[in-house]
């Protein structure tokens, strides 16, 4: 079935990118593909696997940008690296709204085709993140297998799909073993709150307020300034939960913080403080998770 929902997919992007370009699906939901990744994961587990649209990480914001898909899903922070790469690219761009969060707790699966032996593997796909989440156990368990790197982990399992041996191994959902012609070895690995990723779906609308929500903010100052700049949170009492420094690309005494605050922006101190600090851009306000 998830084979078939797969060939479904790829008809959805050649909808998308091929003869009309202005053309788009009501309802898709875009995701770091091919099939298989842990983005593709999140999505089934939140939206099931209808509508679902794999997509090159270019291809995914493109889309979004030119409204060729309803949503988006991109995964933004991990307890193992912290911020992502693709947060940058959600921050970077001109307009955006953070519709929901999905918080992750990660248990990854060796695949392999069938009847490759632990002892027969010599090579390992895997997206560079999950390299370093599946460290300790690789460390440990493979320590002289050979590392390569995946753009996700759909695309790690794809590789030893195509693999012309059976010595090659990747790392990922074990979804993975659904859609392609693939066993899971070995499930769990390095499963626990030290390994969670959380998602960002990116929308047009923001939700209602739920009563127990969260609000991003990117906050662009410069070092001399910055102190005063989350006194004035404090002050005015809103209460911030996390903050992730990032490059301004402009100088080396000025960056941009993602700010992630307590409450909907819409409502109560955090809406009065925005009226009063207009220069904070607001990414999102969704129910918290």
């Amino acid at each position: 079935m998830l084979k078939f929902r797969a060939i479904n997919a790829i008809a959805c992007v050649l909808v998308l990118f091929g003869n009309s370009p202005g053309l788009a699906i009501a309802d898709s939901i875009g995701y770091l593909g091919p099939a298989g990744s842990w983005t593709h994961q999140a999505c089934l587990d939140l939206f099931g696997a209808r509508d679902l649209v794999p997509l090159s990480r270019d291809e995914l914001f493109k889309a979004y940008v030119d409204g060729k898909i309803e949503r988006a899903c991109v995964p933004a922070t991990t307890s193992a690296v912290g911020a992502t790469p693709y947060l940058d690219a959600v921050i970077d761009l001109p307009d955006v709204r953070i519709v929901a969060e999905y918080p992750k707790m990660l248990g990854y699966s060796l695949l392999t085709k069938p009847g490759t032996k632990r002892g027969d593997i010599v090579a390992v796909h895997a997206h560079p993140v999950a390299f370093e989440e599946v460290r300790p156990w690789l460390d440990r368990e493979m320590p002289r297998v050979r590392r390569i790197d995946a753009a996700s982990a759909g695309a790690a399992a794809q590789a030893v799909a195509r693999s012309a041996t059976p010595d090659a191994a990747s790392f990922g959902p074990k979804v993975g073993a659904d859609i392609y012609p693939l066993v899971s070895l070995v499930d769990g690995i390095e499963e626990g709150p030290h390994n969670v990723t959380r998602w960002w779906v990116l929308g047009r609308q923001m939700p209602a307020p739920t009563g127990d929500d969260k609000t991003s903010l990117l906050v662009a100052v410069s070092d001399a300034t910055l102190s005063s700049t989350l006194a004035e949170f404090g002050a005015a009492g809103v209460r911030i939960l996390t903050i992730y420094e990032r490059p301004s690309k402009k100088t080396l005494d000025t960056h941009r913080y993602l700010v992630e605050v307590e409450g909907p922006a819409k409502q109560g101190a955090l809406a009065a403080f925005l009226e009063e600090h207009r220069e904070l851009r607001v990414l999102g306000s969704y129910p918290r998770r």
